[in-house]
């Protein structure tokens, strides 16, 4: 049976190399030219085949950096290198903390002034028509040798079938020394319809050369552009210090390697120093700048209990805190690693400029032979030179990598400044999506709330007999509550230690999610929630006097939770979850850009509307359960509706897998974060609003840079092919489409690079 093949190298896999496993579970095999590829094939197989007849390079060791090619992020190789599909230099996965020289451009930069040295003679030379064999021995090695890449990436892309910009860049230059030389060399070869009046052949030594040097300072310049689109995973990384001041068991403090920091270790933050890891305070309060992680310019309060995050920079106060998360687990490692993956992921528009990709090289080759033809057959004397010269012109000028970076150079930066700014991308397609988002549906809880509400009341039912006293109703509330997650039962657990009450042992816990608990305390059976989930019990709330009390209590905006003791109405319990500060502004900015606000909330519609009211939105659905928040917004969807859901809880993950573009606030659970394509790191809804503006800037430079880039080869082919050479007698030389070419590359790139300064805030 014949083995599979590399669909991007089309080698086949190497059997002598084990296979790797990166960090989210992919299986990469080797294929024969040392690419890491996911092949379908069965695993079994390919090993069993075997192996090629050549000398493996041994397997990479754990941990070993990864490269990738930023226009074809499928292209995965476990050493620096050219992509075998565009021939462009491949990009660690993983950016670097530090800012480590780059040996692609290292080689590229060296190779640049060795050919301008040596190019500089050979111009003079040629524009004085002077010494051709002198002009060979200087052009030689600056094609031969500083122009080698080219050649080498060229000759792959013929092998591997995939045509590309050095495909054009080779032939052009191979194309214009290999005739120079030829001519310089034995002229006698040629024809008398080929020489000048002194009988000499026309050389292009100083086109082939100037041609060469102009690549390799495009090259040069893309290569340090594409290196400034990593500053943000740079400046990420950053953050994280280089060690931590541990306190021992005898509170004796010494500073340690970061890495050897364990979750439960107690370490101090001293005044201006970097909180090393995530966890909380134990002793001690200060201020805390999370603007590098967050995009929030105000310094956090931070006390005994309250969270903190590695990466971010304490103010003037002390306090020593408990490690939880260190290493991969942190925030920070976190962020990078999600940024990372969404800067190589690929957006849809991306598919235009693949199409075109697909037939641009060999057009471009049709092209070039056409002119070469038509020059030839019509054009005037001397014909072939002028063939030679639009041939050569036509293969040089035309960019299809201008097409390919197009894309994604503007993700990779867009991607960098979200993080900067509190806004984490999850990929490109999210990116491009929320552009179009013209509905949101929003949580209520933790979203448009702070999602820590507090025990404000406790109304006793009037017609129980005897009537309980509020320290035991919060005793039996604050029981039950303990074995639920629900912001709620926090909020009368914590009411509970407040008054010093400690709550009683529960039985027979049940949970039913959006409704309520229960259980039996003290031999009493107690049952807690909503009024649907009285009612499926049984319990008469018409005369217990309290439906008229929590009607009131959630006029005012808070969430009333009914107590039944042995079946009987017994108390209801307000809790009060205060709307975020930012809120209001949030919404009124998202109805400025007429956006369809929704409100999903598991609460009784009162509380719902209460809070709807003074944030001025219309459309509320209450008392909508978990596994239904998910139908309202696939109902959204139906009705033609772009949405975008934002929500914090594990009940709103449905609902944010089922939106176009899902909205996790930072403050939430990992399971919203991992269902969301957008977490707003600091659960500011103001984020959504610049995740917007992001939307917006990132899809309006892609569109830029298609528009010019596609511009560029649509004006520059047909004059380098001659065709202003009729009406004004222009034919363009080869040396100035060399320089236009790699202008134009640079300039898709200059232009996403203005992403970094986009202001997001701007109202």
């Amino acid at each position: 049976m014949e083995r599979p093949v590399d669909p991007v190298c089309g080698m086949h896999p190497d059997p002598a190399r084990a296979p790797r496993t990166d960090h989210a579970g992919t299986t990469y095999y080797f294929c024969s030219d040392g690419c890491l590829k996911r092949f379908q094939a069965n695993p079994e197989k390919i090993l069993a085949a075997p192996p090629q007849p050549m000398q493996p390079r041994p397997a990479p060791p754990a941990g070993a950096t990864l490269y990738t090619c930023p226009m074809h992020p499928e292209v995965v190789r476990d050493r620096p290198g050219a992509c075998p599909k565009c021939g462009m230099a491949l990009e660690p996965m993983v950016a670097s903390a530090t800012d480590e020289e780059n040996p692609e451009l290292r080689d590229m930069t060296r190779r640049f002034w060795i050919g301008l040295v040596l190019t500089l003679p050979v111009l003079g030379l040629g524009m004085a028509g002077i010494s051709t064999l002198i002009q060979l021995l200087l052009a030689t090695p600056v094609v031969l040798y500083c122009g080698w890449p080219f050649f080498e990436r060229g000759w792959a892309s013929i092998v591997n079938r995939s045509l590309n910009m050095f495909t054009l860049i080779a032939a052009g230059t191979g194309t214009a020394y290999t005739y120079s030389a030829v001519a310089a060399i034995a002229p006698d070869l040629f024809p008398p319809s080929l020489r000048d009046p002194a009988g000499r052949v026309g050389v292009y030594f100083e086109t082939a050369a100037a041609i060469t040097v102009l690549v390799l300072l495009g090259q040069v310049l893309e290569l340090r552009a594409r290196a400034r689109t990593g500053g943000a995973i740079r400046a990420l990384l950053d953050l994280a210090p280089k060690t931590a001041r541990r306190v021992g068991p005898d509170d004796r403090e010494a500073d340690i390697p970061l890495a050897e920091v364990r979750p439960g270790d107690r370490l101090r933050v001293r005044p201006g120093e970097k909180v090393p890891v995530d966890g909380a305070v134990l002793e001690g309060a200060s201020a805390v700048d999370e603007s590098l992680v967050t995009g929030e310019s105000i310094p956090v309060t931070r006390r005994p209990g309250d969270p903190v995050v590695g990466g971010t920079v304490n103010g003037t106060g002390s306090f020593v805190m408990r490690a939880e998360r260190v290493g991969a687990d942190t925030l920070l490692a976190r962020i990078v690693r999600v940024v990372g993956e969404a800067q190589r992921s690929r957006a849809p528009i991306q598919r235009l400029a693949d199409a075109v990709a697909a037939w641009f090289v060999p057009m471009v080759l049709a092209v070039a032979v056409a002119a070469f033809a038509v020059w030839a057959l019509a054009g005037p004397e001397p014909r072939l030179t002028h063939a030679l010269v639009a041939a050569v012109a036509v293969l040089i000028i035309a960019c299809p990598c201008a097409l390919g970076l197009a894309t994604p150079m503007s993700v990779m930066v867009a991607v960098g400044r979200g993080a900067g700014a509190g806004v984490l991308v999850r990929d490109a397609a999210t990116l491009e999506t929320l552009e179009k988002v013209d509905t949101l549906a929003l949580d209520k809880t933790g979203t448009l709330t702070e999602g820590k509400p507090r025990l404000v009341a406790i109304a006793v039912a009037p017609a129980l007999d005897p009537p309980l006293r509020d320290d035991e109703i919060l005793k039996l509330a604050a029981a039950v509550e303990r074995g639920s997650e629900h912001p709620l039962a926090a909020a009368i657990v914590e009411a509970a230690e407040a008054r010093r009450i400690k709550p009683a042992a529960v039985e027979d816990f049940r949970s039913t999610p959006g409704r309520g608990v229960a259980g039996r305390v003290s031999g009493r059976a107690v049952l807690l929630g909503n009024e649907p989930f009285m009612r499926e019990a049984g319990v008469d709330l018409a005369r217990s006097g309290l439906l008229e009390r929590a009607e009131e209590l959630r006029h005012d905006g808070a969430t009333v939770v009914l107590l039944a003791v042995d079946g009987r109405a017994a108390a209801a319990l307000a809790v009060a979850d205060p709307i975020k500060e930012s809120a209001a502004a949030a919404i009124g900015r998202l109805r400025g850009e007429r956006i369809r606000i929704v409100m999903l909330s598991g609460d009784a519609r009162a509380t719902a509307e209460a809070v709807a009211r003074r944030l001025g939105i219309d459309e509320v659905h209450a008392e909508v359960p978990p596994d239904r928040k998910d139908e309202f917004v696939r109902a959204l969807r139906r009705d033609g509706r772009v949405v975008a859901m934002a929500g914090d809880g594990v009940n709103d993950a449905p609902a944010l897998a089922a939106a176009d573009v899902g909205i996790a606030m930072g403050g939430g659970t990992d399971v919203a974060m991992e269902s969301a394509g957008i977490t707003l790191l600091r659960g500011d809804l103001r984020g959504i609003a610049r995740a917007r503006r992001l939307s917006r800037a990132t899809m309006r430079n892609i569109r830029q840079n298609l528009f010019w880039a596609f511009a560029y080869n649509v004006v520059c082919i047909p004059v380098a092919a001659g065709a202003l050479y009729p009406a004004f007698g222009i034919l363009l030389s080869p040396m100035l489409a060399g320089a236009a070419m790699s202008f134009s590359s640079v300039s898709v790139i200059a232009n996403a690079l203005r992403l970094r300064r986009v202001k997001l805030d701007a109202v």
